[in-house]
């Protein structure tokens, strides 16, 4: 009895090992991110080579530059990847490096607050069913998809978001 319950042990840990959110790559290195807002797709890039695309949301107030916190849009120009969140409330998430310095002046310009905490992240169970554009400004993709992009992409990468 025993052994028969080691066993059954041992196959739940290594069923629960498959299941694990965190994916190793070994392939060509993503060297841009391109998101296209209105087509609603991303795009990870080596060079001139797209290697995944993926169907994105935006955020709640999905037209134009995000000018200020609470505006619900998603920012748009050249940012990087600065940071990874593995612990994310939205399964994972890697961050953008928005606000940028112009972002800044103009928010503060119009006596507004920038905002920040713009990722791409999944959309955890709680947010399923809220249509494509739910954000308060983040990038959100399936759950399976952000585990692909974690893996793949750096810190230091470039962001191109695009009207």
């Amino acid at each position: 009895m025993k052994r028969r319950a080691f066993v059954a042990a041992g196959a739940c840990l290594a069923l629960s090992a498959c299941a694990s959110k965190f994916k190793t790559y070994d392939g060509p290195e993503v060297t841009r991110i391109v998101v296209m807002k209105e087509r609603r797709q991303m795009y990870l890039l080596h060079h001139d080579q797209v290697l995944k695309s993926y169907r994105i949301g935006l955020g709640y107030a999905p037209g134009g530059h995000k000018l200020h916190e609470g505006d619900g849009r998603t920012p748009e120009g050249r940012y990087y990847i600065d940071r990874r969140n593995p612990n994310s409330a939205f399964h994972l998430s890697i961050g953008i490096s928005y606000p940028n310095q112009r972002d800044v002046e103009v928010a503060r310009g119009l006596g507004l607050d920038p905002g920040g905490d713009i990722f791409i992240h999944g959309r955890a169970r709680k947010n399923r069913g809220k249509g494509p554009d739910w954000t308060a400004g983040c990038i959100s993709v399936r759950d399976r998809d952000i585990e692909d992009i974690y893996a793949m992409v750096r810190d230091g990468t470039v962001i191109d978001i695009l009207p």
